[in-house]
């Protein structure tokens, strides 16, 4: 039988890829840019951007809003559909560092008004 499970609260960092950024979310996270035009319409052109992932090169897309990038906890990146981020993620206003007295660091979030 399957066990429930509740994701640990992660603070991360992630860009949303669009045609106008994709060049910086590309030196972000070390992708590479891909475009392509259309044959019957060379000003119709398909931009996305391949992204080396653990799992191997992953494509995201500009389209509609584009995907977000996602650097995770040990410094990976991957795409994520932006109703899947929604669902997951929320905004912090910023992040205070606790130093404490354990092996892993605390973080606090602190919301600004």
């Amino acid at each position: 039988m399957a066990q429930k499970f509740r994701k640990k609260p992660v603070v991360i960092d992630a860009m949303r890829v669009t045609p106008e950024n994709v060049e910086e979310v590309a030196v972000w996270c070390g992708g590479r840019v891909f475009s392509e035009a259309k044959a019957s319409d060379p000003t119709d052109v398909y931009i996305a951007l391949d992204i080396p992932t653990l799992e191997g090169v992953v494509r995201a897309q500009t389209y509609h809003g584009g995907d977000y990038i996602i650097k995770g906890v040990q410094g990976e990146f991957y795409p994520c559909k932006p109703d899947i981020f929604a669902a997951t993620y929320e905004p912090v206003d910023r992040v205070v560092e606790s130093h404490s007295y354990t092996k892993e660091p605390t973080f606090e979030i602190v919301k600004e008004a």
